[in-house]
């Protein structure tokens, strides 16, 4: 009885444990796990099993960071396991097409935070068996191909976010979008204070956005005065034509043309 009533507290009983047999996975792909559910003291019937995507995000005025699920896949419910019993289910998760970038080759992108949680709810228990596991999401082949064409036109990558809002103009499937920022070369350092780039991944392109901070002078208390204009730009790129284009020459042409002075104090 004893062994009963901890369990239901939580202690002694069932646990989960979730595994990724993929190395990585990319947008549009197919991430492969299983998730190892250990009977606990006693006996326990499981309302739910489930595993949900979840990514970290900024939200607000003030970037609140919230953790966001956007992808839920039910794995079992209302079953019984025996006491010391180990269970594989095995999970397929069909990943978003605007699945943010975790990695670039295996290194870790700073600021990027996108997991596999295990959620694992049992009859008459009070638990918080949450397992939560980062997932290395590899960028597509175009979007390898706009990052790595970045850093050949001198920029440098200074950290990703995502971000709980919209951007104007373009379809937006999830309810955030990721911004990869980097450093301006020296070429635009005097003109810009940061170049974010977005992308909204589809099966056939994904559509490229670029947000440029750029430093504009005002009049502020009789003098002049720093601060930053956000300009928007953005292109597609054609996963089957994606070869046929230069694609440091088009960013670089865009970029330049961003920095053209555009009123008086621009």
């Amino acid at each position: 009885m004893f062994q009963k009533v901890m369990a239901s507290f939580g202690q002694g009983g069932a646990t989960v444990d979730a595994r990724l047999l993929d190395q990585h996975v990319r947008p549009g792909g197919t991430l492969h796990g299983e998730v190892i559910l250990l009977g606990g003291q006693v006996d326990q019937e499981v309302e739910s099993l489930a595993v949900t995507l979840l990514a970290r995000v900024e939200e607000g005025a003030e970037r609140a960071t919230v953790d966001l699920p956007f992808q839920n896949i039910q794995l079992a419910g209302h079953e019984l396991v025996k006491a010391g019993a180990q269970i594989k289910v095995p999970f397929e998760v069909q990943m978003p097409w605007e699945t943010p970038v975790t990695t670039v080759f295996g290194k870790y992108l700073t600021g990027m935070a996108v997991g596999l949680q295990t959620n694992l709810n049992l009859s008459r228990t009070v638990v918080d068996p949450q397992d939560v596991d980062a997932i290395p999401i590899e960028p597509l082949p175009a979007q390898h191909r706009i990052l790595d064409a970045m850093t050949r036109i001198g920029f440098q990558f200074r950290n990703a976010g995502l971000v709980k809002d919209r951007i104007d103009g373009v379809d937006q499937q999830l309810p955030f979008f990721q911004e990869v920022s980097f450093a301006p070369s020296p070429a635009f350092a005097t003109v810009f204070n940061e170049v974010a780039v977005s992308f909204l991944a589809r099966p056939r392109d994904v559509q490229v956005v670029l947000d440029v901070q750029k430093r504009v002078r005002v009049l502020k208390g009789g003098g002049l005065g720093s601060r930053a204009q956000s300009r928007l730009g953005s292109f597609v790129v054609e996963y089957a034509a994606m070869g046929r284009t230069n694609w440091e020459q088009q960013i670089e042409g865009w970029l330049r043309e961003a920095a053209k002075p555009r009123a008086i104090f621009d």
